[in-house]
């Protein structure tokens, strides 16, 4: 085969347009909390030189001669993953993220060795199969993040039965994650309390996200008080914490689903799943069916998460505040306006 040429994108090369593909000029990414990690190498298999970003959306400036579902000018998205092998059993269901030769949107390694580098950088190539449509007059600075915390909640919510009205599900963690699920949570008709261990947080839960409980975690005596009142719990936690005194709220059936990623794993208190016949969980992002599902149906809810945007010369700020927790709830850079050509 021919290899391609590639185009410079600053120090890093980036892949000519194939037929198949679809390029598009970066205009904002938001930055997720699993960046901090993988930069950190705290997962051990970080790869570099690397260029993190997987919640980008941007304008098509090229399309490939075989590319059927965009044109230049339309509004796209890129999420967490851009290849999977497309013929094993979770490919063949739609759950391309689950495909053991899944390829990241960065620090992912091709076939040739190479590594893919993330929205961090003014233009994306991307196989029009792993390229999301952005619905018309949705805003793009505060959408970004959809493409991963947005379906990182939507679709375990979907998945483990928590989206039935009259429902009462929790939420553990009101920050990137947590407060979007609070928001789809709400468009589904679910119950929702809010746990958290700062209580500056209980104003906004309840106030503005439209929670209708609160419940502070480090205080034993708020937990006891609402053990066994929970059908679900969605587990946004992104540190090392106990399991324990969430596994005690959910009522006797309940489900436990862990979609934060710690650093180290946890400890899993068998009895309180055994003694009452509890259930835990995990899930990991979405395939991109239900990713274009989970952007549908965010425009038409009008369900968007609290950013903050920022520059692209801001961003090692950015990520020191990110580990102390000292945002509300999301950063996302505007790259289109800010970051600067070699």
């Amino acid at each position: 085969m021919k290899k391609k040429k590639t185009k410079h994108r600053g120090s890093r090369s980036l892949r000519a347009t194939g037929n198949r593909d679809v390029q598009f000029k970066v205009l904002y990414c938001g930055v997720c909390h699993s960046d901090i990690h993988m930069i950190k190498n705290d997962w051990g298999f970080a790869h570099y030189p690397m260029i993190p970003g997987h919640e980008i959306v941007g304008v098509v400036t090229e399309v490939g001669s075989k590319v059927h579902k965009f044109k230049v000018g339309d509004n796209v998205g890129v999420g967490v993953i851009v290849d999977a092998c497309r013929k094993c059993d979770q490919c063949v269901n739609d759950l391309e993220n689950y495909c053991p030769e899944r390829i990241d949107t960065y620090n992912g390694v091709l076939p040739d060795g190479s590594l893919t580098y993330g929205g961090y950088s003014d233009i994306m190539v991307a196989d029009e199969e792993f390229v999301i449509r952005w619905p018309d007059n949705f805003p793009m600075d505060k959408g970004a993040p959809l493409v991963c915390a947005g379906i990182t909640t939507y679709s375990p919510l979907r998945y483990y039965g928590l989206d039935k009205p009259g429902l009462h599900v929790g939420v553990a963690g009101l920050g990137g994650l947590g407060h979007v699920a609070v928001k789809f949570l709400k468009a589904f008709g679910t119950k929702v309390t809010v746990l958290d261990i700062s209580p500056d947080k209980k104003s906004y839960a309840i106030d503005t996200l439209g929670a209708d409980g609160f419940i502070l975690s480090n205080r034993p005596a708020e937990m006891e008080a609402a053990a066994g009142t929970l059908d679900g719990i969605l587990d946004c936690v992104s540190v090392v914490h106990s399991l324990q005194g969430l596994l005690d709220l959910l009522k006797p059936h309940g489900k436990l689903v862990v979609v934060g990623l710690p650093e180290k794993p946890l400890e899993l208190p068998i009895f309180s799943l055994t003694l009452g016949r509890k259930m835990m969980g995990g899930s990991m992002i979405g395939g991109l069916k239900e990713t274009q599902e989970m952007i549908d149906f965010a425009a038409k809810h009008n369900i968007l998460p609290e950013v903050e945007v920022i520059s692209m010369d801001y961003i090692n700020t950015a990520m020191k505040r990110l580990a102390r927790g000292d945002v509300k709830f999301r950063f996302v850079i505007d790259v289109g306006k800010t970051l600067k050509a070699d």
